[in-house]
């Protein structure tokens, strides 16, 4: 492999706040270095703060092992031009300034994927928004981020904003809510290959580059599953507690588990504000009075119990939710059984925050 073959296959790498223009284009590539399979790319970003920095350094790894699966390890850096020796992107230096005029910011979490916690996270969103609250929701799922298909918003780019030399992301506002995602900065169907380290500095600039301005609640729809970006995440942001969603089933105990050992670790220590049952039980549309409890009846309950927190919500499954979340209009816009469960879970969750 040669240094101008990894060039090609940076074309592929687009700033979707330039117009689309590849990095190579805007001469945002200082170097490439091949040893053996192993690759070293240097990006050189203007003197002030490019909020897009992590998404192009991630895209620029993805392209690459797109490109050539057989690359061994790929190290992409990131220096600013007026620097002599490359920096790594580790140090954002991002403050809290963005999240001083937030009153509550609470996470959205499970131990495991496929347990609908993103529809959860944005359904609780509108339905806060719908109560009066002033609300935003980051999703910081970066590996399958589902927020703009299920608002309607896909296709939108939040703009970047410089004020007295920091560059801030204006969110995307939709139903009452600021959204921000990092699906807004990918191009569709692009798989974003991020290791821990870069995977938690993305979802750092999602939640501390972003104008928020004064909310009342500021969801975080965290990324499935416990491990180091989590606790990273948690550390980092001043998030005052945490919702955990799963599924009614025995075998989700353990799941759940998982999250609540996570957010009361000592060096985690948040607190759980409650437990969201998903899927509670099957309502068919022309049987509205119905419940078929196909994944097993109060398992949410018992688990509740089991780890004493409260139980906020039971959310059944209903066609429509799909459905809603598919065409970009949650359910909690509704006045359906369904859209009526999430506002009661969101009035639920303003009377656990506020508890002292």
């Amino acid at each position: 492999m040669k240094e101008n073959e990894i060039m090609k296959m940076l074309l592929d790498v687009t700033h979707p706040a330039k117009g689309d223009r590849n990095i190579v284009e805007l001469g945002l590539v200082e170097s490439v270095k091949i040893e053996g399979n192993d690759v070293t790319v240097t990006l050189a970003f203007p003197k002030h703060r490019d909020p897009l920095a992590e998404y192009i350094t991630g895209s620029t790894k993805a392209a690459i092992f797109r490109h050539w699966p057989e690359a061994g390890n790929v190290d992409v850096k990131a220096i600013v031009k007026e620097e002599s020796a490359p920096k790594k992107q580790t140090g954002l230096n991002l403050t809290l300034d963005e999240v001083n005029n937030v009153r509550h910011i609470i996470g959205i979490a499970s131990g495991k994927g496929g347990v609908g916690k993103s529809t959860v996270a944005v359904n609780l969103a509108v339905a806060l928004a719908r109560l009066g609250y002033r609300v935003g929701l980051a999703d910081a799922d970066v590996y399958g981020p589902s927020v703009p298909v299920m608002t309607s918003t896909e296709g939108s780019l939040p703009e970047a904003v410089n004020e007295d030399g920091k560059e801030v992301i204006m969110p995307i506002e939709k139903y009452g809510v600021k959204w921000m995602s990092i699906g807004y900065f990918a191009q569709p169907g692009q798989a974003l290959i991020w290791r821990g380290p870069m995977a938690c500095n993305a979802l750092k600039q999602m939640i501390l580059q972003v104008r928020w301005g004064t909310l009342d609640y500021l969801l975080i729809d965290m990324p499935p599953g416990t491990g180091d970006i989590h606790i990273s995440l948690v550390q980092d942001i001043p998030m005052e507690g945490a919702v955990i969603v799963t599924t009614p089933q025995t075998v989700a105990i353990a799941d759940v588990e998982k999250g609540v050992d996570m957010f009361r670790n000592k060096n985690v220590n948040r607190k759980i504000f409650g437990l969201v049952e998903n899927m509670a039980w099957f309502t068919p549309a022309e049987l509205p009075e119905s419940k078929y409890f196909i994944f097993g009846k109060d398992g949410g309950v018992k688990m509740a119990e089991q780890y004493g927190i409260p139980l906020l919500g039971q959310i059944p499954i209903v066609q429509s939710i799909r459905e809603d979340g598919d065409n970009g209009e949650p359910a909690a816009l509704s006045s359906r059984p369904d859209g009526l469960a999430f506002i009661a879970l969101a009035e639920k969750l303003v009377k656990a925050v506020d508890l002292p």
